[in-house]
């Protein structure tokens, strides 16, 4: 078991003190094995090493020799082509993710799919946005012409950039993209391109391929986060203010506690709909019925439509099931930990997978396609139920600890509470309150956490931080989870943390939306996917003051960052022109040309830029710096 102390290890209690009955079962979790790592490699961490060809391993010594691998390649090439593998793995974790919500749009518009179209709003507008004709037509057949009109861009043979992008990007963005030659044509292609770009003898030019990087980073920002979002809105509903709570005191002892946990709202959206339907089964079986509580962005997705509960985030993910209360664990892709399946073992807890390529050696698979999700709602919840059945109370230690939390602020969602202080002009009040310093600025904090850092530590602490000056916080991912476990996403959150400033503009927006008190000071905009809303958002006001989005007092930051998904997150946040902020280094700072590009050179091409800090508190002076400039420049 792991020597260094929960305190260490994390700030979020419940954590804590699973960490300790994992610990007294003997149970490792992902802090065992991040120590067992120790030392972990330095060339590594630099990102110095290749094993793109069967020559290597090679590795560079920043401080003598070897200089450069087998065939030649330096440092600088060897860690812009890992950097942008790394970009090619992220962006198609969105992709495909977005690619399959266009399939599952396009079976439920010929009735092969057992959903629904919750958002026809939603549908009309976003064939508005592609120039498709809405006049005189049927929910389902629009439904099928959005949907091709999306697989279009996977299809895409011409050297015109993917339409999705063109239907999205601010035109300024767009030229300036163009003149780059960085706009994508079709995201399958633009990735098989990058793994052939960073194969061995192939592109020896650093710049080069940190060029492709910035391509790869607007194809996970279109084809990935912009497609998936429009298209399961039009699915499954469009986001507004929900009430509910978080951490892993949401779990109830004599209830049915399943947990979902992935990133498809399609399997955890049928997982809620059966557990609601087959309450009385749960009853029958001895339960007071069936709560469902979601893990990572999964979690997020329901909670913004459905109102379910937080358990907690990835971190943490095993110590969920360490409480001896979970029945069973959906799981669909991404940021599901293969340990999962040995912590399940040691208790009663059944642990399902449902995508084919997303399988675990121990787990119970029962397939989703869009055809059968009806099926595998009602086995996997079947199967929670059963698993109750054998239950040990012994085991069950249910940490007290869980927060209120207000979620749900799409872009819809906020402009309208905005148009309820003026229904005429609604992105008004918010730009004279930006012009006037009542709010400083705005960062969307993301991203993940990481063994390497203490759970939630640097996010809390730099939200902190930044709220005390009046900066207005949007978040998404498992930040949204942190930051919700800590009263953030609450009314009550605004009064303990926003700088006075900050906490007239939220109350007076709260009250005129008829919450009876203010805003949360982190508004809780989705999953990983949904970082697109906080790209619209930005849009938004850029397009409302004449500017371009580089020039709007915003930044971004990912705290914790661990995934390949947020290194492409990132990349299309900075190549959109925003501040972006890393508490965790990318693995390239053994290259002075890309750490020189990416945090330099970068602001002068596309007007975003790479800051990596990972004391919260320098962080935080350091965004406020930058919006401050960005202020003064504006004349604000």
């Amino acid at each position: 078991m792991s020597n260094m102390t929960n305190e260490g290890k994390t700030i979020d209690p419940a954590a804590a003190e699973m960490l300790s009955k994992a610990a007294s079962e003997k149970i490792e979790t992902t802090w065992d094995r991040y120590e067992k790592q120790q030392p972990q490699c330095g060339f590594g961490e630099l990102g110095v090493c290749c094993r793109n060809c069967l020559q290597g391993p090679c590795r560079i010594n920043p401080f003598g020799e070897p200089k450069r691998g087998i065939c030649g390649a330096d440092a600088d090439l060897i860690v812009t082509r890992n950097l942008l593998r790394t970009l090619v793995g992220g962006a198609a974790c969105h992709v495909d993710h977005a690619f399959d919500a266009c399939e599952q749009l396009l079976a439920v518009a010929e009735g092969n799919a057992p959903y629904e179209i919750k958002s026809a709003e939603k549908l009309s507008a976003i064939a508005r946005k592609c120039g498709i004709p809405t006049d005189g037509k049927d929910e389902k057949s629009l439904a099928k012409e959005v949907a091709l009109r999306a697989l279009e861009n996977f299809q895409n043979i011409t050297e015109e950039p993917m339409n999705w992008i063109s239907h999205s990007a601010p035109q300024e963005r767009l030229d300036v993209w163009g003149k780059l030659g960085i706009l994508p044509r079709n995201p399958d292609r633009e990735m098989r391109v990058a793994m052939h770009q960073t194969s061995m003898g192939v592109d020896a030019d650093p710049v080069n391929l940190l060029l492709a990087c910035l391509k790869i980073g607007l194809v996970d920002g279109y084809a990935g986060l912009q497609i998936g979002t429009d298209i399961q809105d039009i699915l499954f509903g469009v986001p507004s203010a929900v009430k509910t709570a978080a951490n892993l005191g949401v779990l109830e002892k004599d209830k049915v506690n399943i947990l979902v946990h992935g990133h498809v709202p399609a399997v955890s959206e049928k997982i809620v709909e059966w557990s609601r339907k087959l309450e009385g089964e749960a009853k029958a079986a001895g339960a007071d019925g069936i709560m469902v509580a979601g893990i990572c962005c999964s979690g997020n997705e329901v909670l913004m439509r459905q109102g379910i509960p937080l358990a907690t985030n990835y971190l943490s993910q095993e110590l969920a099931i360490v409480t001896g209360a979970v029945d069973a664990m959906v799981v669909d892709v991404q940021c599901i930990m293969p340990s999962l399946a040995q912590v399940a073992g040691c208790y009663h807890t059944k642990l399902i997978t449902t995508m084919p390529i997303a399988k675990i050696p121990g787990a119970v698979h029962i397939p989703y396609t869009p055809e059968r999700a009806d099926e595998m709602g009602q086995e996997a919840v079947r199967t929670a139920i059963k698993a109750f059945a054998a239950r040990d109370g012994r085991k069950v230690d249910i940490p007290a600890h869980k927060s209120e939390v207000w979620a749900g602020f799409s872009v819809e969602t906020i402009v309208g509470a905005l148009a309820k202080v003026d229904p005429a002009d609604p992105l008004k009040p918010l730009i004279d309150n930006i012009k006037n310093g009542n709010i400083l600025g705005a960062v969307g904090v993301v991203g993940c956490n990481n063994a390497k850092v203490k759970q939630d530590y640097i996010t809390v602490e730099m939200v902190k931080d930044l709220l005390a000056e009046n900066v207005l916080i949007v978040a998404t991912g498992c930040t949204g989870h942190a930051l919700a476990k800590y009263g953030f996403l609450s009314p009550e959150g605004a009064k303990k943390y926003a700088g006075s400033k900050l906490l007239a503009v939220l109350t007076a927006v709260g009250e005129a939306a008829g919450l009876g008190g203010p805003l949360p000071p982190v508004l809780h905009m989705g999953s990983c996917v949904d970082n697109s809303r906080i790209g619209d958002l930005l849009a938004a006001l850029a397009g409302y003051l004449g500017v371009s989005i580089s020039q709007l007092p915003a930044a971004a930051s990912a705290p914790e960052l661990q995934h390949e998904k947020a290194v492409s997150i990132g990349t299309w946040a900075a190549t959109l022109g925003v501040f972006t902020h890393c508490g965790v280094a990318p693995q390239v700072l053994g290259s002075p040309v890309a750490v020189k590009v990416l945090t330099s050179d970068m602001e002068g091409l596309v007007g975003g830029k790479f800051y990596v800090e990972p004391d919260p508190h320098a962080a935080a002076t350091g965004i406020l710096a930058h919006i401050h400039k960005k202020r003064a420049a504006l004349g604000i």
